[in-house]
């Protein structure tokens, strides 16, 4: 068990909160402790299952962007799935900063993401 996660009766903006301070720390052990084991992550339509294959995002995140900055903008509940609106900023290894916007739609369980979906521009970071 990792510290300092979120508890199982946590709300989905606690959750979310305590993962992007994980990924703007660029700890990818801690990200992942925060979704199930077999959890679906969908980057734009890119559907990833599980730690592994989740692992390839955010490995491949922290290799062309070694610093990232993350706001939470907005929450909408709709049933179990929660839409978090957000706008954040990464830096490449170049040391420009690159900001850009998205949602995630989340779906929390005992504390942990269950499916998280993630819409972002990609055009704007690609290297």
């Amino acid at each position: 068990m990792v510290a300092g996660l979120p508890t199982k009766d946590a709300s989905a903006r606690d959750v979310a909160w305590s993962y992007w301070q994980a990924e703007i720390d660029r700890d990818v052990e801690k990200v992942l402790a925060h979704y199930h084991s077999d959890a679906v992550f969908v980057p734009n339509g890119r559907q990833l299952t599980g730690h592994a294959e989740i692992r390839t995002f955010y490995d491949e995140s922290c290799r062309l962007y070694p610093t990232l900055e993350v706001e939470i903008v907005r929450e909408s509940r709709g049933g179990n799935i929660v839409a978090l609106e957000w706008s954040a900023a990464v830096t490449d290894r170049s040391n420009l900063r690159i900001p850009f916007v998205g949602v995630n739609l989340v779906t929390i369980e005992a504390g942990r993401f269950r499916e998280v979906r993630a819409y972002f521009d990609t055009s704007v970071l690609l290297p």
